[in-house]
């Protein structure tokens, strides 16, 4: 494992901390913990834009259709620059890291010209149609029927946890295309307008107040056959792919955040009083901050471990789940510990006038509650890392 940049990626690095440092909205932080979620989508859009007038939108990308054609190191070095900037996600995140690049792998030539080019300017903004009520960790149960009549695809069923729904103009969604097949055959992968009718979206209702989430109902939605990506019957690989691309650099941005709030935290320690002393001279808070740091560490050096094989290998493997299930549950003990070491303050809401940090704090915590369901449960990634990494009997 070699943590040392080459040349050009050294290049790469400068040219975007530059563009960034010019670029990046002061105002940020204020959106992010004020606004509507719909007008914080918004500012978000704005942004996008941005970035995509500037060319560093879909960065991974192949040049040829409209990327930098970034190596994994190089966007590894987006996603760290990018985070240590404190700069917003950008509002079309699951189109340019999940569902551009399967187009690009697995789409027809007429639907890379149809689809890719808005994918990046955030003119068309897509979610995600995987997950159902009994099917969510078990993605290859689902239950979603697509049946072929004549020139289009009949869709009945039911999606869930689906980010991005109440915003999304398109849906990669995942079918069984033969109802008498199981589990991983028989599945096609279909590009479906959310604007079709018959498709109902019902947002979810979370801890923190917002409907980041939402089911999807489909009854009778025509979709032209012609919106397949990959083969009728083939959509487990298709639905792989988009995966695989999830995994590639899993983890970069979320410790780099993690690393910024404990950073934060341990300047708030310092001014923060417990029992007429600064909480910083408590050696319990100081012992708990330490473990923070060091699974923080822990967690940087495995993504580069992971980055590492990957570029040795041409694949991801199962690396991917113990930095998720790490990071998931690294994040969950953070937070309770700054809960404790902030006290009363940190379950201040946005608007209090005594909040910490505009309610930054009670935020997170709340939000953090969710780690260790999405993207896998961390039953389910257990058993990844227990079958492939350690070798044990398959869970059943």
């Amino acid at each position: 494992m070699d943590l040392n940049l080459n040349p050009q990626e050294t290049k790469f690095r400068d040219e975007l901390r530059a563009w960034l440092q010019s670029n990046v909205p002061d105002d940020w932080e204020r959106h992010r913990l004020s606004d509507s979620m719909e007008d914080r989508f918004q500012f978000l859009c704005a942004w996008q834009k941005r970035v995509y007038e500037a060319g560093w939108a879909g960065v991974a990308w192949p040049k040829e259709y409209g990327g930098r054609g970034a190596s994994l190191m190089e966007q590894v070095i987006f996603t760290q620059e990018m985070a240590a900037a404190g700069a917003p996600p950008m509002a079309n995140i699951l189109g340019l890291a999940l569902i551009g690049p399967t187009i690009v792998a697995f789409g027809t030539e007429a639907q890379k010209k149809r689809y890719l080019a808005n994918i990046l300017s955030g003119e068309e903004i897509w979610c995600q149609g995987f997950s159902e009520p009994n099917a969510g960790s078990d993605l290859a149960g689902l239950r979603t029927e697509a049946l072929l009549d004549g020139d289009h695809f009949v869709v009945n069923g039911q999606k869930v946890w689906n980010s991005y729904g109440w915003a999304a103009d398109w849906c990669a969604l995942v079918t069984r295309s033969d109802p008498a097949s199981q589990k991983h055959k028989g599945l096609t992968y279909l590009l479906v307008d959310m604007k079709s009718p018959g498709v109902e979206v019902r947002p979810l209702r979370q801890l923190t107040g917002e409907s980041e989430f939402t089911e999807l109902f489909f009854r009778d939605v025509r979709v032209p056959a012609e919106n397949v990506l990959g083969a009728v019957g083939d959509g487990w690989n298709v639905a792989l792919g988009t995966l695989a691309h999830e995994r590639a650099t899993l983890g970069v941005s979320a410790q780099i955040a993690m690393r910024r709030q404990l950073d934060r935290l341990v300047e708030l320690s310092r001014e923060m009083c417990r029992n007429g002393h600064r909480a910083s001279e408590d050696p319990l808070v100081r012992q708990k901050l330490a473990q923070s740091y060091v699974e923080n560490e822990v967690l940087r050096l495995n993504q580069m471990r992971a980055v590492s094989k990957i570029i040795q290998t041409g694949a991801p493997g199962p690396e991917g789940s113990i930095l998720k299930i790490g990071w998931s549950e690294a994040n969950q003990r953070f937070q309770a510990t700054a809960q404790e070491i902030l006290g009363p303050y940190a379950q201040l809401t946005e608007g209090s006038d005594l909040a910490i940090d505009n309610g930054a704090w009670s935020y997170s915590y709340l939000r953090a509650r969710g780690n260790t369901i999405e993207a896998g449960t961390s039953e389910i990634q257990r058993n990844i890392i227990g079958q492939h990494v350690l070798g044990l009997p398959k869970s059943y």
